[in-house]
């Protein structure tokens, strides 16, 4: 391993360390039990389901060979147990409406499950860091967005579709939790999501 690749390793593990300590010395201020009754919606577990079963079966297929059911998987539920609150966290932190300590959590929390988490895997199981690193975050970052916005719709009375971020006391659970109402705001996200995967077979 380079030298400037041990540097990035030391320093990524170092900041989530510091995300562990953010969050083990204000738990309270984090809102876990609101969360999980924000993302415990059926919608959110079927498309979920759907996306992490489609992307896993299909990693061993494709053309690149540092995907796996493994490293598939396990970005794959990292994204749907993260991505919401920290898009929604991230954006509230740029309109100055979250805590800093929130926002580098949310921060840490992106970069593990789109990166971080399939480079250590992949450095365990090659014995190097993948040459992929670099561009595997750009391309899983994209997906995590996009995961994060569609697990963010919602429908509201009198306001209709909106992004559960954009209201108060986020993250709550949803006043509607059909999907029908969101079907075709959540369609681009998941032509995205569907069309990586056929990238990458093709």
């Amino acid at each position: 391993m380079s030298t400037e690749l041990e540097f990035y390793l030391y320093t990524w593990i170092s900041y989530c360390i510091l995300c562990v300590w953010l969050y083990a010395s204000d738990r309270k201020s984090f809102p876990l039990h609101a969360y999980k009754s924000f993302l415990l919606v059926p919608w959110k577990l079927i498309t979920f389901s759907v996306a992490a079963i489609g992307i896993t079966v299909v990693a061993p297929y494709t053309a690149d060979p540092t995907w796996d059911y493994i490293d598939a998987a396990m970005m794959s539920v990292l994204t749907f147990l993260t991505a919401p609150w920290a898009v929604g966290t991230i954006y509230l932190g740029i309109r100055g409406k979250s805590r800093v300590r929130h926002v580098l959590v949310a921060i840490g929390l992106w970069m593990l499950s789109a990166s971080w988490c399939y480079d250590l895997y992949l450095l365990i199981r090659d014995g190097q860091y993948p040459m992929t690193w670099d561009v595997n975050i750009y391309a899983s970052s994209v997906l995590y967005l996009s995961a994060g916005l569609l697990w963010n719709l919602e429908y509201r009375t009198g306001r209709g579709v909106t992004f559960s971020f954009l209201e108060l006391g986020f993250p709550v659970r949803p006043q509607q939790t059909g999907f029908a109402k969101l079907a075709l705001f959540g369609l681009p996200f998941m032509l995205l999501a569907f069309c990586c995967i056929a990238y990458f077979l093709i």
